[in-house]
């Protein structure tokens, strides 16, 4: 559920060449994610009755449907498996895993800066990368950070934004959660973009994907447990207010691919009282709250 992009599942059965007495011009790694890509974006276009549909959440009978699908999927399996990661792994070895994984996603986040013209933080990007490969041991130490190279965001979907491409509807994925149309098409990519792809290939690749993906998403869980537990034990509608949660942290991220703070600063009427409710008008997306 966090913002890190996950592992794609190995393929299986006959290769392209078996199958056809042509090779395919993609690679079949390539192809499954376009495809994967593809089917997220129909389920956007996928037909609801008219009379269920609302206004941002168009799609809400089949988002349901998936959301109580991972919930369940969650319940059963992905929590007790990150707790008994979080109960029997030292902390150590965890902190080490998730600046190793971390560091992975560096060259992804550079190249997607670069592509939004945030070359400020493309800079820090690669001054981390290069700090915490080399003198962090390949990754496994943040020492970028007490250097004061703070992490920056950066995927294919925010690049996409950046580029004026809309959002498209809200969609809720498979094993992957909260999403929308433009960022669904934008985590294939990242998927394809970040190492261990591109590094190694055939089906070693996606099998170590697949490993890599996995366990950055055992962590993340772990690392999530007790805010997500307090979050489903507070809400009254589960699926509205886990989207609300999802829209307010996508929307700083966004924010931040066009160049623009993640806060903006409060305006503020010098003729009204602290008391006057209508003394600082504020961005809607200055305060989180505000898009519940």
């Amino acid at each position: 559920m966090g913002d890190t992009p996950r592992g794609p599942v190995p393929g299986s059965g006959t290769t392209a060449a078996s199958a056809r007495p042509f090779s395919h011009p993609l690679p079949r790694r390539t192809r499954h994610i376009v495809a994967a890509a593809l089917v997220a974006v129909l389920a956007g276009c996928a037909t609801v009755p008219h009379g269920e549909r609302s206004p941002d959440d168009p799609l809400e009978p089949l988002n349901r449907a998936v959301f109580d699908f991972n919930d369940k999927l969650d319940t059963a399996v992905i929590k007790p498996v990150a707790q008994a990661y979080l109960d029997d792994v030292p902390l150590f070895v965890r902190d080490r895993i998730r600046a190793f994984i971390d560091n992975l996603a560096e060259p992804r986040i550079f190249a997607n800066d670069m592509l939004q013209g945030r070359f400020d933080a493309a800079g820090i990007t690669l001054s981390r990368f290069l700090a915490n490969t080399i003198a962090g041991v390949g990754g496994l130490f943040d020492v970028a950070t007490g250097q004061g190279l703070a992490r920056q965001t950066g995927d294919f979907g925010q690049t996409l934004y950046a580029w004026g491409v809309d959002d498209g509807p809200y969609l809720v994925l498979l094993f992957f959660g909260p999403s929308d149309a433009r960022d669904a098409i934008g985590l294939g990519v990242d998927m394809y973009t970040t190492p261990p792809a591109q590094v190694v290939h055939g089906d070693d690749a996606a099998a170590i994907g697949f490993g890599v993906g996995l366990v950055d998403g055992i962590d993340l869980r772990s690392r999530n447990i007790d805010t997500l537990d307090a979050l489903k034990a507070s809400s009254l509608d589960y699926y509205t207010h886990f989207k609300s949660v999802w829209r307010q942290h996508r929307a700083v991220a966004l924010r931040e691919a066009r160049g623009l703070p993640a806060a903006p600063p409060e305006l503020t009427d010098p003729n009204a009282t602290p008391e006057d409710p209508g003394a600082t008008p504020q961005d809607p997306l200055a305060k989180p709250e505000n898009l519940q």
